[in-house]
């Protein structure tokens, strides 16, 4: 079997993790790009834009050895009235955020954008899946905020993780809420004219 390379323009571990499971194993190459070159975008137009970015930057400087692969970017941001919250980045906001949060119900929109450098075509597309958080309390909030792991992820908390225990329930793709919709992907590498079980790495499977 022909193994079709993709390329994940994320630095974010649970999103390589995620397409690992899935019996992919992506090269990644950080786009850097600057964000803030979107502020004030609506939420959905920020994280299709980021992943659109991110994509194309990687894109255009493949190493040779890496030729025809598909380039993946992906960014996601909570909605929470309207409003699009990344990466707290302190652990101030990150316990303002989670006192709004609680109890409540916010949309985890993960933009997605494939670029195949064979053809130069690229598809993006938006997942969604609403999150329901648990009604924590503030030592929940400051003992959770303490361990890091909230400030480096979108909307202050993980699904796959530590941050597990306060999600009570999800409406949608789980994957899309770890960084990655596995289905969405697929319909993408489709539209593209690839298989996606090209993608898969041949000793997994």
């Amino acid at each position: 079997m022909r193994v079709t390379l993709l390329v994940l323009a994320s630095q974010s571990p649970a999103r390589l993790q995620t397409l690992r499971n899935a019996g992919l194993d992506p090269v990644v190459i950080v786009s850097g790009v600057d964000e803030s070159v979107l502020d004030g975008l609506v939420p959905r137009e920020l994280a299709l834009g980021l992943a659109e970015l991110k994509a194309a930057a990687v894109a255009d400087r493949l190493p040779e050895e890496h030729a025809g692969a598909l380039v993946l970017g992906c960014d996601s941001v909570l909605e929470l009235d309207g409003r699009a919250l990344g990466k707290p980045g302190t652990p101030e906001i990150a316990v303002e955020r989670w006192k709004e949060m609680r109890g409540r119900s916010g949309v985890l929109v993960t933009g997605h954008s494939l670029v195949d450098t064979a053809s130069r075509r690229r598809v993006s597309r938006l997942a969604t899946t609403t999150v329901h958080f648990a009604d924590v309390t503030d030592d929940e909030i400051e003992a959770y905020v303490a361990t890091g792991e909230p400030l480096h992820v979108a909307g202050a908390f993980t699904v796959d993780s530590l941050g597990g225990a306060f999600v009570t329930r999800i409406e949608g793709d789980y994957h899309n809420v770890v960084g990655v919709s596995l289905p969405l992907l697929r319909e993408m590498v489709l539209e593209l004219g690839r298989r996606w079980t090209d993608l898969w790495v041949a000793e997994r499977v």
